[in-house]
C-alpha cells in the first residue's frame, strides 16, 4: 500500500513571488500574505446573541463586535462579519475550533473557515490610494479609523477588510479576508492596482 500525506499549500503558492514588483524605487505598498493561522466563524443560534456575548466576553475578556468592527485581544482578533457572528482569528490552537466548542456549546454554531480563507495584509504609503481603486468602502482615517471592519467587495469579490493597529512608522495597515478559490485572483488584481506605487511581496507567519 503506498504512503500518503498531505502537502498543505497556501492558495498563493504559485502567483505570490516573493520581492519587488512595479515601479522602482521606494515600494509605496507592500502586499503581505500572512500564513497558518486559526480563523473561526461563530454564528448565534435564534434567540441566543445575548448568551453568545456573555460567552465571548468570558472566553476573551472583551465584548464580541455587535457592529463592523475588529477587537484586538492579547491573542486574538475578534472581527464582526455580519448580525450576530464574527470571526476569531489567532495562532497556535489556543482559540481552534476545538479549543472554542465547549465555551460556545449552547449557544453558536461554529465553522472552521483556516483553510478556506487567505489573509492579506496591505500597508504603505499609497496602501489606501491602492485599496480605493477596489473597493467603494471610504478608508479616509475619519471614517475608517483603527479597529473599523466591513463586509465588502473587492473588483466583485467578496471580502472582509478591517484596519489594524498603525505600523511603528504611523503608517495605517489593513487587512483582508478573501474565500481561497478567489484569492489568486484578487492577488494579481491588487499587484496590478498598486504596480504605479512600487510593491513589497512576502509573506509571514506572525498576525502582526
Amino acid at each position: 500500500m503506498a504512503e500518503f500525506s498531505w502537502d498543505v499549500r497556501s492558495p498563493l503558492d504559485r502567483a505570490l513571488v516573493a520581492g519587488a514588483y512595479g515601479a522602482r524605487g521606494d515600494a509605496g505598498v507592500s502586499l503581505t500574505e500572512i500564513r497558518n493561522f486559526d480563523l473561526v466563524q461563530v454564528m448565534a443560534r435564534r434567540g441566543k446573541a445575548a448568551d453568545v456575548a456573555k460567552a465571548a466576553k468570558a472566553r476573551f475578556g472583551v465584548a464580541a463586535p455587535q457592529t463592523p468592527k475588529a477587537v484586538e485581544t492579547p491573542d486574538a482578533t475578534l472581527i464582526w462579519s455580519g448580525p450576530d457572528q464574527f470571526f476569531v482569528l489567532s495562532k497556535g490552537g489556543k482559540h481552534g475550533i476545538g479549543a472554542l466548542a465547549p465555551a460556545f456549546a449552547q449557544s453558536a454554531s461554529l465553522s472552521d473557515q483556516s483553510h478556506a480563507r487567505v489573509l492579506i495584509s496591505i500597508s504603505g504609503v499609497k496602501a489606501r490610494t491602492m485599496l480605493a481603486k477596489l473597493s467603494s468602502i471610504d478608508l479616509h482615517p475619519d471614517a475608517f479609523p483603527v479597529g473599523a471592519a466591513a463586509a465588502t467587495s473587492m473588483d466583485h469579490t467578496s471580502v472582509t477588510l478591517w484596519r489594524g493597529d498603525d505600523q511603528s512608522d504611523g503608517q495605517a495597515a489593513f487587512s483582508v479576508l478573501v474565500f481561497a478559490t478567489f484569492a489568486e485572483s484578487l492577488w494579481h488584481t491588487m499587484l496590478d492596482s498598486a504596480a504605479e506605487y512600487g510593491v513589497a511581496i512576502g509573506h509571514s507567519e506572525d498576525l502582526a
